[in-house]
């Protein structure tokens, strides 16, 4: 069975940074393609980055590039996503999750997701 678990979510200051991990059991991510989704209250919920399996080749949103980062650690079975200058914009739950065969940040291609994690962004 697929479980992933994300962490790292909290408050920060706008302009501020912070690194949310996922973490899997099940699979193992240096094969799995990886996605990171936010969704805030109200609205729909938004693919922000994606990472393959193997050569772990990137996707970003047109929102988040150039500020958020994402990559993997294979020893860790962790995907991580890198959020630097971060916005009034960018407060939402965020998810990982998994499950397509390409590389994409279309959710309705993902199967299997993490119970989410919120960030808040505020002075």
């Amino acid at each position: 069975q697929v479980q992933l678990v994300e962490s790292g979510g909290g408050l920060v200051q706008p302009g501020g940074s912070l690194r949310l991990s996922c973490t899997a059991s099940g699979v193992t991510l240096r094969d799995a393609y990886i996605g990171w989704f936010r969704q805030a209250p109200g609205k729909e919920r938004l693919g922000v980055s994606a990472i393959t399996g193997g050569d772990g080749t990137t996707y970003y949103a047109d929102s988040v590039k150039g500020r958020f980062t994402i990559s993997r650690d294979n020893a860790k079975n962790t995907v991580y996503l890198q959020m630097d200058s971060l916005r009034p914009e960018d407060p939402a739950v965020y998810y990982c999750a998994t499950g397509p065969q390409t590389l994409t940040i279309a959710s309705w291609m993902y199967r299997t997701w993490g119970q989410g994690t919120q960030v808040t962004v505020s002075s």
